[in-house]
């Protein structure tokens, strides 16, 4: 019998497009500040605040509902 490798990270859900994004620091300080002024006390990953962000002015610019 032989033992199963654990794979590293949550599994995947399958669900949606993974895009993948690099940014500079002053960037990233810009998103963690939001998530401070916008999502006081929720323990936001980075991913899910840049989707909210995002969320956020597209429904603004009326090209999401």
């Amino acid at each position: 019998m032989t033992a199963q490798k654990n794979k590293r990270g949550p599994k995947p859900t399958g669900k949606g497009l993974q895009v993948v994004v690099r940014m500079h620091e002053p960037m990233i300080k810009a998103i963690d500040q939001w998530a401070e002024k916008f999502a006081p006390g929720e323990a936001l990953s980075r991913p899910e605040i840049v989707r909210r962000m995002l969320t956020e002015y597209l429904r603004s610019c009326g090209l999401l509902k």
